[in-house]
């Protein structure tokens, strides 16, 4: 749980990878004004007891959650918004409001691919709750965020909108979200972005580092929101107990190969893994559909020669280049769909079928 540092959700296919396709260019962030200062500040004295602290344990017993996140009322009846990762497959959840109490909590609906989940949060009549934006932000719009991120309990964090539509380079993150310069980390995913007008535009979902020199504190964090607006169809579907899941198949790149994830075909074919660039794989999720097909992950000798393993070139006929390329084309289809992979295997060309499964159900 908490802001994702660049890593996936939860779930078997995780790869730390590089960006994928394009993404808008920043903009130079300006620092607030005093006066931009003391609004946002103000509508967090105001709209702080519409937010929630989520943490996974039993509202009876909650001394040592497994995780927290943040979450935020959006009708007068319970319902609030999150990220959907804040909550996966957790067995308990918990909320506490502002003035401390807390309450259970029940998931009512989520989108796995977008990051968001509805959730209804038995509060007691009365408690206040945050409208959606009316529309989206404009570049360089100041923002509000408000979050348990650091150990902190529903604290503020300030900043501007630099961009609107990011990529994350990954198929396991939403895409398509809004950037922003607020300093967010762990434990403020699934927060409200607030507008200067006291609207949600966005729910925090993930945090990516990047390098900024070669001292180890050269980094340089940039914070990520699902947007959502007062006419958002996600979040009406989700109201309404849609649950839908992200398509897995059951496979990952672990340790140090998930730097691999998005391995340039050049690379590929000057390394001793064979001359036609495609996904490996360095584990087979068991019972999961790649293991029920009999996908085989990549093992090597002591001198980096390949000893056996599957290398996936192309799904229903999609060509893939990289672990990454095949995320991308297992996640244009839903649990339950049919594939058929072209696969590299021991120099021989093989098609094997499988049915992809829902995420939340590989473990």
């Amino acid at each position: 749980m908490g802001a994702q540092a660049q890593t996936a959700p939860g779930g078997p296919e995780p790869a730390h990878c590089a960006a994928h396709g394009h993404s808008p260019k920043r903009l130079p962030v300006k620092p607030l004004t005093a006066q931009e200062n003391a609004a946002l500040q103000a509508l967090f004295t105001k709209l702080r007891p519409a937010t929630l602290r989520i943490e996974q344990c039993p509202v009876n017993d909650c001394t040592e959650p497994d995780g927290i996140g943040t979450g935020f009322l959006i009708s007068a009846d319970g319902l609030a918004l999150t990220a959907y990762h804040v909550v996966f497959q957790a067995p308990a959840l918990s909320a506490r409001t502002s003035n401390g109490n807390r309450y259970p909590v029940k998931v009512v609906g989520y989108d796995d691919q977008n990051d968001l989940a509805v959730i209804r949060v038995s509060v007691p009549k009365g408690t206040p709750f945050l409208p959606l934006a009316s529309s989206t932000p404009k570049l360089g719009d100041a923002a509000l965020a408000i979050g348990n991120g650091g150990g902190e309990y529903l604290r503020p964090k300030v900043g501007r909108f630099t961009a609107l539509r990011s990529e994350a380079g990954r198929a396991d993150f939403p895409p398509g979200t809004l950037e922003l310069s607020a300093p967010l980390v762990p434990g403020d995913s699934g927060g409200p972005i607030i507008n200067r007008a006291g609207e949600v535009a966005g729910v925090v979902s993930y945090v990516r580092f990047e390098s900024t020199g070669e001292r180890e504190e050269d980094v340089e964090a940039h914070a990520y929101a699902v947007p959502v607006t007062v006419d958002d169809t996600r979040v009406a579907e989700l109201r309404r107990g849609v649950k839908r899941d992200a398509a897995v198949i059951g496979i990952s790149l672990e340790g140090e190969w998930s730097l691999l994830a998005n391995l340039p075909e050049q690379a590929f074919v000057e390394s001793k893994l064979g001359k036609t660039a495609g996904a490996f794989f360095t584990r087979v999720v068991p019972g999961s559909p790649a293991a029920k097909a009999g996908l085989q992950p990549l093992r090597l000798s002591e001198k980096g020669d390949l000893i056996s393993g599957d290398i996936v070139t192309a799904v229903n006929g999609r060509r893939v280049y990289n672990f990454s390329d095949f995320q991308y084309a297992v996640r244009r289809y839903a649990p339950g769909d049919t594939i058929t992979l072209s696969v590299l295997r021991g120099g021989k060309n093989i098609s094997v079928k499988l049915t992809l499964a829902a995420r939340s159900s590989v473990q």
